[in-house]
């Protein structure tokens, strides 16, 4: 009863559990978890950061990390990625000279459900942050209908519970989704993916099911998305942040409606 065995779906693993009701019936039940794995990146053999994660595309998550703190600025610095899905350590090799000298690195843990911690300061990131001006429009059946999709989508949230969802979108159609047990992992995971693929993101639409701090009002507007949807609230940091930067803020997107908190032009 206190072991867990891995499943065939390698992101979860079963434990035998007991329920107990109101009435205090008592059962007993196989329950589905999804499983949180530990990922080490290297970048250039040098330790940087150790991520609580779901084990799947962790290729991408790295990159869209570095990124995001600012080492790793464009494609050509990108030398290689590989992951070890087995020990759980992925090596980044970059030609970029400033990658590590301009940071203070320590080795340390980020949690999987929200905050960095211990993380580099995001809001110095904003000073490498150029306002978005992007003329992108969507409809508000289009921003119901994505996130609805999102919803939708997420199986193993359906099975364990357990994760975040990040969404992808043009006007007319998906272009990736991405789960992760933390919210900024599964943005990281997108955004990963269309540095390392050369994916123009300018006229496209992140949707999260994650609450909208400034760190994740941070990632979309570094990568140059100009709207962000989420069906949980922001912090007025973020909101803050988005009216400086140009990103069209939305949250509260459930049950047929949301709040758009800044620029809501792109919106109609």
């Amino acid at each position: 009863m206190t072991d867990f065995n891995a499943t065939a779906d390698f992101r979860t693993a079963h434990r035998l559990v007991q329920r107990w009701s109101k009435e205090g019936k008592e059962e007993k039940f196989l329950d589905c978890l999804v499983r949180e794995f530990k990922a080490t990146i290297y970048l250039n053999e040098q330790e940087v950061v150790t991520l609580l994660c779901t084990p799947e595309f962790l290729e991408d998550l790295a990159v869209g990390f570095l990124v995001f703190e600012g080492i790793l600025r464009n494609r050509e610095e990108l030398e290689s990625v590989l992951a070890d899905y087995d020990q759980g350590r992925i090596w980044v090799k970059s030609r970029a000279s400033h990658c590590l000298a301009e940071k203070t690195l320590m080795q340390r843990y980020i949690a999987a459900g929200g905050g960095r911690g211990t993380s580099f300061d995001s809001l110095k990131n904003v000073q490498n942050c150029k306002p978005i001006n992007s003329k992108l429009l969507i409809a508000p059946t289009q921003v119901l209908a994505r996130m609805q999709e999102l919803q939708t989508r997420s199986k193993l949230f359906q099975t364990t519970g357990g994760v975040h969802s990040a969404l992808l979108a043009s006007n007319q159609q998906v272009i990736l989704y991405r789960e992760d047990i933390g919210r900024h992992n599964a943005v990281d995971k997108i955004l990963g993916y269309c540095f390392r693929q050369g994916i123009a993101v300018d006229e496209l639409v992140l949707f999260t099911s994650g609450r909208l701090s400034s760190e994740m009002l941070l990632k979309a507007a570094r990568g140059g998305i100009p709207i962000l949807v989420s069906r949980s609230a922001p912090t007025n940091l973020a909101v803050e942040l988005a009216e400086q930067l140009g990103v069209t803020l939305v949250g509260f997107t459930r049950e047929g409606c949301f709040n758009v908190y800044c620029h809501s032009e792109r919106i109609g």
